[in-house]
């Protein structure tokens, strides 16, 4: 089946002297990894550098179910970043993002909404000057509405605790050590109710980005099998200080 839709990139990595197999999102399809091979010169139509994380593509590719690595038949740039690739803190960001979706999407098909979610979400980053340091917090609490474990805070009252295993609140300590106090669910609650625009608002002091940012993290890791602690989440740490 050909197949022509738009895609994120997500990871690469070399396969021998001439080809790339990365790992996408699609709009069309959900996650699909392609090896690419890539021309030694410079005329070829497909270029390596079309490959970096977070990249919004073009794609078009004879779909074939049970093959495990797709083969490209032509690609380009959908959307071209114009700031991202020039400061050295959104591209921080990027390949914190980067990783963390290649884990929690590893198992999506088909979600659209969620594919929209994070194209929109790239090119506000893209756009914004200033004032973006809780955009990956905003990014990951947000995220988990499309992927199924959202907190729902119609439940919620002061002095709740949070239950992090089964993504509840309760009015009483849990019988395990997987829960936020309520000072925490508190400063959640905040988080829950920014969007890219008013986050700017919210002061948060370095370490209490952090911490957040660690907790965030652990609840991902609680629901999504496999999911491993983010190596690129040590340099993350180091920005906004």
């Amino acid at each position: 089946m050909m197949v022509k839709t738009r895609a994120i990139v997500l990871r690469s990595i070399k396969f021998g002297d001439s080809s790339l197999i990365v790992d996408m999102f699609t709009e069309e399809i959900g996650r699909i990894s392609f090896i690419v091979r890539i021309p030694r010169t410079s005329r070829g139509k497909i270029k390596k550098q079309f490959f970096q994380p977070m990249n919004i593509l073009y794609l078009e590719f004879d779909h074939r179910t049970r093959v495990e690595l797709q083969r490209l038949k032509d690609v380009s740039i959908a959307y071209p970043f114009f700031s991202i690739p020039f400061e050295p803190t959104k591209t921080s960001i990027l390949l914190f993002l980067a990783e963390f979706l290649f884990y929690t999407t590893r198992n999506e098909l088909q979600n659209v909404n969620l594919f929209k979610y994070i194209v929109s979400s790239l090119e506000w980053l893209d756009n914004v000057r200033d004032s973006f340091a809780n955009f990956h917090l905003v990014f990951m609490l947000r995220l988990s509405k499309f992927i199924g474990f959202f907190p729902n805070f119609e439940d919620y009252s002061p002095g709740c605790f949070f239950d992090l295993r089964n993504g509840c609140f309760c009015l009483k300590i849990p019988f395990h050590s997987d829960f936020l106090s309520p000072q925490e669910v508190g400063v959640v609650g905040d988080l829950m109710r920014m969007n890219y625009e008013t986050m700017r608002l919210f002061r948060l002091s370095h370490s209490d980005r952090n911490r957040i940012t660690e907790l965030t993290l652990y609840y991902y890791r609680l629901h999504i099998t496999s999911m491993p602690e983010l190596q690129s989440f040590h340099v993350l740490r180091t920005l906004f200080a």
